[in-house]
């Protein structure tokens, strides 16, 4: 496959950027802290292999003194996509003067968890019931999640960066 390098979308991305949002979120809207997200409205960053194939994309925004990574998806796992957007959301943190990197997962995900609190992340907060809210916002979450978990709530993940600004 080669080595990942990732950089902001280009208008030639966006299809393969729709389909890995229809995939994962069922379209390009995602519901997290209370709050509806359109995935086209927000900067992305994608990850292409070494043969220039895309690998992965990355949606984010400056908020609340950080960077919160709103999606993050890889067209496979384990290739590299995910870290490679991960570190480079870090870059754009810390060239904007953000002091964290921030995100949320629900309490199914535990890839996630694993693939996050491996790259320093912690959980910082648990919002019970914040899924079940969420679902008012877009009705066609699921009930259940990766391996049957009932999915009911969302977990604060976040990691201070050093060497910025503030």
């Amino acid at each position: 496959m080669g080595a990942i390098e990732v950089r902001p979308a280009a208008p030639h991305d966006h299809d393969d950027v729709a389909a890995l949002h229809r995939r994962e979120w069922g379209g390009p809207h995602v519901v997290v802290h209370d709050t509806r997200y359109d995935l086209r409205a927000l900067p992305t960053l994608v990850a292409v292999d070494g043969a220039g194939h895309f690998a992965g994309a990355l949606a984010h925004r400056l908020a609340d003194g950080g960077l919160e990574v709103v999606s993050l998806a890889a067209t496979a796992p384990g290739l590299g996509a995910g870290r490679a957007l991960l570190a480079a959301a870090e870059a754009v943190a810390v060239a904007a003067g953000a002091d964290r990197l921030w995100l949320v997962t629900t309490n199914d995900n535990l890839s996630a968890l694993r693939f996050y609190q491996r790259r320093g992340l912690r959980i910082v907060a648990v919002h019970a019931g914040a899924v079940n809210r969420a679902r008012q916002l877009k009705p066609t979450i699921p009930y259940l999640g990766e391996d049957d978990i009932p999915l009911h709530d969302e977990l604060l993940l976040e990691r201070r960066l050093t060497g910025t600004a503030r």
